[in-house]
């Protein structure tokens, strides 16, 4: 505990001066009697109430006591503690067309996508983080947050059911413009280091923007790009028609342009990854953690609880019990 007005605690040097008249001159100033003898008197047993007299100025001090303290505002504080963070702006861009229902990563791509990113942000409780998603077009499912519990609640939504729900387009993928709106999403971020992981399975078929023009902007806005390409080499179950609300699968090859992912990647001095199962997918995102690391200090401000509160009403309870006392058990006549 400290006091903010430590000069009121010179107050309680008071308390000596009160402790010297009360022993020294408080008797005189009480009412007498006048008696021949007070020799029959000395061998009588006194009363407690006599003997608990001394506690009414004691109470009269410590209400003194507690009023100074009060006024000398004292306060409870937190520690300070400054310590050194590790920390990235990151968006997640992640494909959610309708191939990502492919069967070659396990239960689907979609799904192993989104377990492996979710361990990634866990991992990583100091970095802004947000999601966007891209199909046949894009948009930010998730703006950058340091709220990573509700980045995961909107992350375990993520599904190809977008694409179903005609919030995307289907059969089309548009890297560049998921890429686009990632880096826009960047652009007023304040961190050192900002980076964009992409994930897709396929090939740019569509969209405004080219993925190399992405990735130029990319570069002018000292973004790092780290590409990853899912999926398995040759052919992969994957979604092929829709007939009576199930989904109908067929092998087909898979095509994803690693050319132009590479390209992104060494545009922007990133890194393109290939996953063609679960575990290679895991080890990308443990990878890129270990790759972007920024130290930085964090300074944890002190939390400062005032208590005179406490003080004012202990003292405002020991004046009364003083005066309660005085004219009940401890009342004179006169």
């Amino acid at each position: 505990m400290e006091f903010a007005n430590k000069e009121y605690l010179l107050l309680l040097a008071l308390i000596i001066p009160y402790i010297i008249w009360y022993v020294m001159f408080r008797k005189k100033s009480e009412p007498t009697l006048r008696m021949a003898t007070t020799q029959s008197f000395r061998k009588a047993p006194r009363s407690w109430r006599v003997a608990l007299m001394p506690l009414l100025p004691l109470l009269r001090v410590l209400a003194f006591v507690m009023l100074v303290l009060a006024m000398a505002r004292p306060q409870l504080h937190d520690t300070t503690e400054t310590r050194s963070v590790e920390g990235v702006d990151i968006m997640l861009v992640v494909d959610v067309s309708t191939s990502m229902l492919s069967k070659d990563l396990e239960p689907n791509r979609i799904e192993a996508a989104r377990k492996v990113a979710s361990e990634f942000i866990s991992n990583r409780p100091d970095d802004q983080i947000g999601l966007t998603l891209f199909g046949g077009e894009s948009f930010t499912q998730c703006p950058m947050t340091l709220d990573h519990a509700a980045l995961l609640s909107m992350l375990n939504q993520v599904g190809t059911d977008y694409i179903l729900q005609g919030r995307l387009d289907n059969g089309a993928t548009a890297i560049g413009m998921g890429l686009a709106s990632a880096i826009n999403r960047l652009k007023s971020a304040t961190a050192k280091s900002k980076v964009i992981i992409l994930l897709t399975d396929g090939s740019n078929n569509m969209g405004e923007i080219l993925p190399l023009k992405a990735a130029e902007i990319a570069k002018n806005e000292k973004i790092k790009v780290y590409t990853i390409g899912v999926g398995t080499n040759g052919t992969a179950l994957t979604p092929a028609a829709i007939v009576g609300g199930q989904i109908q699968y067929l092998r087909l090859p898979v095509e994803i342009d690693t050319e132009t992912l590479q390209s992104i990647a060494d545009m922007t001095q990133g890194k393109f990854y290939r996953a063609t199962n679960n575990e290679e997918l895991k080890s990308i995102y443990q990878d890129i953690d270990s790759l972007e690391k920024s130290k930085f200090d964090v300074q944890t401000f002190v939390k400062t609880e005032d208590m005179f509160q406490k003080f004012i009403i202990g003292a405002l309870l020991a004046l009364l019990l003083e005066i309660l006392l005085r004219i009940t058990l401890f009342r004179r006549i006169p």
